[in-house]
């Protein structure tokens, strides 16, 4: 049997359990049959009781270390506070962090924002999984407008900006498949609302770019930034319980791979290559954060016309070992 079956196969075992602990299907049943006749009821009894059972052997071969633990309680503690973050972000503009923006593109940013904590209110892990899911699409749209100028013979100097958009949306990816692995996907509502915004803001970002780069770069600035609050302000309201909490295995597959050729790719800032610790969850989101805090660079990099020089100074760097 090959490791992604076995990891499917502990996916789904991880799924199943959960399914009988909370009674996933009990909600369902009463409202299929609000007015069950006498045989419904014995059936519905039955099922209850089943379940019950099941999520007691659960329980106690849990207890017994027989199976692993789920996580989900302890994840369902973690908190995030709207106001918390938008202070951080005060904090950070005070002190000089402040993104310079035309109105224009600050107002858009504000109502994004605004949206976001009214829709994510203190689901912190859902919240990231939106975050994530829309922070891929400016990368997309930036190599799909690069692709249609080299394409159309307008400018073919852009090669190494395709690599470090392309790098920043492999980073991004992994980003997003950690909040799966740690359940933000699971509603059908949050899905929606974040597979139709991405949607949106894919072609809200290739007209901007098409009309000017420099303020489609300031608005994934603007939002790369807002990430790094947000994360910065999770890390401090959620620490003793992160630490206590294993690191997922996609981050571990990600962040220690054999291959970090595209993890460096995109951290045009650093002098050196940047290795992150990987002991528990904690250490998970101090690496996402520090990854957005990256991504921040390279946007603001990309405004002002640094980045050339950057890409030129890189190439005298050590290679790693």
């Amino acid at each position: 049997m090959c490791m992604g079956q076995v990891e499917n196969f502990v996916d789904e075992l991880a799924c199943l359990r959960r399914s009988f602990r909370k009674d996933d299907y009990g909600p369902v049943a009463a409202k299929a049959a609000p007015h069950p006749g006498v045989v419904r009821q014995g059936f519905n009894l039955l099922g209850r009781g089943l379940t019950r059972l099941v999520a007691a052997a659960d329980r106690s071969l849990e207890w017994l270390h027989l199976l692993p633990k789920l996580d989900e309680e302890r994840l369902s503690r973690l908190i995030l506070s709207n106001h918390a973050v938008s202070e951080r972000e005060r904090v950070r503009e005070a002190i000089g962090g402040k993104v310079e923006a035309p109105w224009y593109v600050r107002g858009v940013y504000d109502i994004l924002c605004l949206l976001i904590d009214v829709l994510f209110e203190n689901r912190p892990i859902q919240r990231f999984w939106f975050l994530e899911t829309v922070a891929r699409m400016p990368y997309f749209s930036y190599i799909s407008c690069l692709h249609l100028y080299e394409s159309l013979g307008w400018w073919r100097a852009a090669a190494e900006l395709r690599k470090i958009h392309f790098a920043e949306e492999w980073n991004e990816l992994h980003h997003l498949q950690i909040m799966e692995s740690l359940g933000g996907d699971q509603l059908w509502f949050d899905r929606f609302v974040g597979y139709h915004s991405a949607i949106v803001y894919y072609w809200v970002l290739v007209l901007l770019y098409v009309a000017s780069p420099s303020l489609a770069y300031t608005f994934s600035e603007l939002l790369e930034a807002h990430a790094v609050d947000t994360y910065g302000e999770f890390l401090d309201a959620n620490e003793p319980l992160l630490k206590s909490l294993a690191p997922p295995l996609v981050a571990a597959e990600y962040y220690r791979s054999c291959d970090l050729y595209l993890f460096d790719e995109f951290q045009t800032s650093n002098a050196t290559p940047r290795t992150p610790p990987l002991e528990n969850l904690y250490d998970v989101f101090c690496a996402i954060k520090e990854d957005e805090g990256e991504h921040v660079k390279t946007m603001h990099a990309c405004v002002d016309s640094s980045l050339v020089a950057g890409l030129a100074a890189r190439k005298d760097l050590p290679r790693r070992v």
